[in-house]
């Protein structure tokens, strides 16, 4: 029986590389929004709507996801920075869209509106390249 055998960590040597630059540029941009959305959230954004709670959860999540990709070396943090950054900028470019998301109509207006935008594209562009440069 080998170390292999009963589970024992691989050794350095044989570890696959990790791309740093990338995961710290899509970590970035994941955090910062989260914090544009934190921001919102505690401004008082969509007050008494539905939508302020998920404003909440896309600020923590973005912070907690920001923070897994930089701490744990596996791919699922980057799919879910991929998953993180599509679905936020597709919901808020569906919800400027004439016929809204869930009755909420969105304007390309603002600081949160484009710092959220260019962000999310930044955490996908950043989270495909380290998937890219990672792969076994």
């Amino acid at each position: 029986m080998t170390a292999r055998d009963v589970g024992a960590a691989t050794p350095a040597s044989r570890r696959r590389p990790v791309a740093w630059a990338p995961r710290v540029l899509a970590a970035l941009a994941v955090v910062a929004s989260g914090v544009v959305h934190l921001v919102l959230w505690q401004q008082g954004y969509f007050t008494g709507m539905w939508l302020r709670p998920l404003f909440l959860a896309q600020g923590v999540g973005g912070v907690v996801l920001g923070v897994l990709l930089l701490v744990w070396r596996s791919p699922l943090p980057l799919l879910g920075a991929v998953a993180y950054g599509a679905a936020t900028l597709g919901g808020f470019v569906v919800a400027t869209s004439p016929l809204g998301l869930f009755g909420v109509r969105a304007r390309w207006e603002g600081w949160a509106e484009w710092v959220s935008a260019v962000t999310e594209l930044v955490a996908v562009v950043a989270a495909l390249w380290a998937l890219r440069r990672e792969r076994p």
